[in-house]
């Protein structure tokens, strides 16, 4: 097991793992080329191809395959339309920190993968979408070093979840606010200045060096056939100091617990995916963290934020999550902004034991009829939270009709296992 304290939070790499993406930093070019970096890229068609065979998948949520980008903006590119990359570091998720720990400490990897990708679809022109001063600096820093190609620049939003998403990364880019737009077009037909634009999570684009160096069959080493790879897991709650893990895809959650100190006796139930993917009760301690088998039993792995609960009661999490999508949606979709201030309501009622069986049933219906609605997830989200709690912990809720329990009096976060600005 490898240990190191880099950028103010510890990072732990899985026992007997080779790391791929964390390493003790932060590094500079002349550690990042020793190590193997910036390699001469001959065929692009051919790391297409491997991208492809090795299966990765995004790492900021969707777990969209990113070969199928690739080849879709390379199309694009070859029917004579110019390209964009956009390399997502904005981690608008509070629980997250992955983004913000590659962004300082491994910027010339980052840099390395919107390289490869560009080259890939041919584009001429790359963005750096960041929210974190200290991550805009040292990817400043470090293409004061490297002579990149193409030119990469740097976009800094003021932080937000709703900021993050791929629509909401080119409207700040195009000038305007960051606020997801209506689809379509979507951002791969129409995006930066009018353009095909791949938009893709840092860390996402951050294990394409490690494909280009080894190939796919060394990619699928770890993981599973469906999830295959490594990726990075920030966990928080459990009253410790969070986390980030590289881990293979796969890991039971009970293993990765274990390795941070946390007896499944302690465990109430798992917040997972950051604030998106909904809750999980104590009984899927022995499930695998891989896409596959957390979509199985109705949840996500999302952007890899696990929050353990503990003391932590299940009903106020719900309504603290609820309550922030309610603040926090960008209020241009009345479905949205209705929605989640009536789902939060609901939660927030039951946090203090004065909601109703009706208003149960209610929750229930809107977080199926509620879904797909709006220019983006956060509705979504709102609706897993909402639909997870009832169908995880149906008991508790029930008991909550009555009166809250202590843990909802000791638990009122505006911000749930945020981790705070570095």
């Amino acid at each position: 097991m490898t240990t190191t304290t880099a950028t103010d939070i510890a990072t732990v790499v899985w026992p007997g793992l080779t790391p791929r993406l964390l390493s003790v930093g932060p590094e500079s070019l002349s550690d990042y080329t020793r190590s193997g970096g910036y390699q001469d890229l001959d065929d692009p068609r051919r790391l297409l191809d491997e991208v492809a065979t090795a299966g990765l998948l995004g790492r900021g949520g969707a777990a969209f395959p990113l070969a199928v980008k690739l080849q879709t903006m390379r199309a694009a590119h070859l029917a004579g339309r110019p390209t964009v990359v956009v390399a997502n570091g904005e981690e608008g998720e509070p629980a997250s920190v992955k983004d913000r720990w590659l962004l300082r400490n491994r910027p010339h990897l980052v840099l390395d993968g919107v390289r490869l990708a560009a080259r890939v679809i041919g584009a001429d022109r790359a963005y750096v979408y960041v929210s974190d001063p200290h991550a805009a600096a040292a990817v400043h820093a470090a293409l004061a070093e490297a002579d990149t190609s193409p030119p990469v620049t740097v976009v800094t939003v003021y932080p937000g979840y709703i900021a993050g998403e791929e629509s909401a990364a080119v409207r700040v880019i195009n000038g305007g606010p960051a606020k997801p737009t209506d689809k379509p077009p979507r951002v791969f037909e129409e995006g930066v200045a009018g353009r095909p634009t791949l938009v893709s999570n840092v860390e996402t684009l951050a294990h394409l060096p490690y494909i280009q160096r080894h190939g796919a069959e060394a990619f699928r080493a770890h993981g599973t056939q469906a999830s295959p790879g490594t990726f990075l897991a920030t966990v928080t709650g459990a009253g410790r100091t969070p986390v980030l893990y590289e881990l293979p895809h796969g890991t039971p959650i009970a293993d990765l617990l274990a390795l941070h100190g946390v007896s499944p006796a302690e465990v109430a139930g798992l917040l997972m995916g950051g604030y998106f993917a909904g809750l999980l009760n104590a009984t899927a301690l022995s499930a695998g963290l891989d896409h596959e088998t957390l979509r199985a039993l109705g949840c996500g792995l999302g952007c890899g934020a696990i929050a353990v609960l503990t003391t932590d009661c299940p009903v106020a999490v719900a309504a603290s999550v609820l309550d922030y999508f309610d603040r926090e949606n960008a209020g241009q979709c009345g479905s949205c902004f209705n929605g989640t201030a009536a789902m939060a309501a609901v939660t927030g009622a039951l946090r203090a034991g004065a909601a109703t069986a009706e208003d149960v049933d209610r929750l229930q219906r809107w977080s199926v009829v509620l879904r797909g609605r709006g220019a983006c997830a956060t509705l979504d989200g709102a609706a897993n939270i909402a639909a997870s709690l009832l169908a995880q912990f149906p008991d508790l809720v029930q008991a909550h009709l009555h009166s809250p329990c202590e843990g909802c009096r000791s638990f009122d976060a505006r911000r749930p296992f945020e981790i705070e600005a570095l």
